[in-house]
Order: structure tokens, then C-alpha cells, then sequence
């Protein structure tokens, strides 16, 4: 005979899988191990500072998108008015950092890259856009080390909405 570990898991155990967005948070949760006796895994948007923290950073990030020139490439992919945009990615970002699931609950799976598949993205539209939040998460995120710990997820984030050369 073999083992367990060597068998399949189960359809059951499989449909049961993190989707991508949740397993994203958990492989960048901080796990607290201060007290010996239990470790309590703490989200990036407690980190953050919750709702209100989240809010200031993705109102900054769109403020910047619509005055910088530098960004002048992101804005154009969007609409006009850039309010419905900066919700969507304010609840995005909720769950995707660990907090409650806005997105999903009112939108369903993300499926980012087909969502914008509506807009010739590509790299100046990548950096305009990384620009944005970079400096958003600079002006916003007083703690350092929570700005380092986002800033590589959130440049792969950006460059899988790449869609043209």
C-alpha cells in the first residue's frame, strides 16, 4: 500500500483550495510570534490601519493618476471619471490585503486580467500606474518595512495586467 500523501486529494479537498487572492494575503501576512504559546497571523490591512488607512491610500493613488503627467499613460486607460475606478480598487485591495472581501462579495472573482483586457495596457501604462501607488504608498504608509512588504506583490500585481508589448 501507499501512504496518503502519495493519492490525489480529493475533489472535495481540492475545491477547497485558497483562491489566488486570498493565498496572495496569506504569503504576505506577518505572523506575530511574541508569545511562545500561540502565533496569531496579523492581515497587511490591520497592518495597514484598516478602512480608513486603505482609504487614504487609494484616494491618494487616484489623485495622483489625475494631476501627475508622469501619469498621464494610466489615466487614459480609464474612464473619465475616475470615482468608480478607485472604489473597485479600494475593495479590491480590502480583501486581496487580508481585510473584508468588498470586491468579491459584490463583483465576484476578481479575474483581473480580463477585466482588463478592455484596455491596451503596456509597459508605460504599468509604470504610470506603479508610479501612482508607489507614491501614494509613500505619502500614506508611515511604516517602512509594511511599505517594502507591499511593494513587490503590488509590482507583480501591476505587470500582470500587462496586455500588449
Amino acid at each position: 500500500g501507499c501512504s496518503p500523501p502519495c493519492h490525489a486529494p480529493s475533489p472535495a479537498a481540492a475545491s477547497k483550495r485558497r483562491p489566488w487572492w486570498r493565498q496572495a494575503n496569506e504569503d504576505m501576512a506577518v505572523t506575530d510570534t511574541t508569545d511562545a504559546a500561540s502565533s496569531a497571523t496579523t492581515s497587511l490591512y490591520d497592518l495597514l490601519g484598516g478602512e480608513a488607512a486603505l482609504r487614504r491610500l487609494t484616494r491618494r493613488m487616484y489623485e495622483l493618476m489625475a494631476t501627475l503627467p508622469e501619469a498621464a499613460a494610466a489615466r487614459a486607460v480609464h474612464p473619465p471619471d475616475l470615482s468608480g475606478s478607485e472604489q473597485k480598487f479600494f475593495e479590491f485591495m480590502s480583501g486581496w490585503l487580508g481585510g473584508p472581501p468588498l470586491f468579491v462579495e459584490k463583483r465576484g472573482p476578481p479575474m483581473l486580467r480580463r477585466r482588463h483586457f478592455v484596455a491596451r495596457i503596456g509597459a508605460p501604462e504599468v509604470k504610470a500606474w506603479l508610479l501612482c501607488f508607489e507614491t501614494a504608498m509613500e505619502e500614506t504608509v508611515a511604516d517602512a518595512g509594511l511599505r517594502e512588504a507591499l511593494r513587490e506583490p503590488v509590482r507583480r500585481l501591476a505587470h500582470h495586467m500587462q496586455n500588449t508589448g
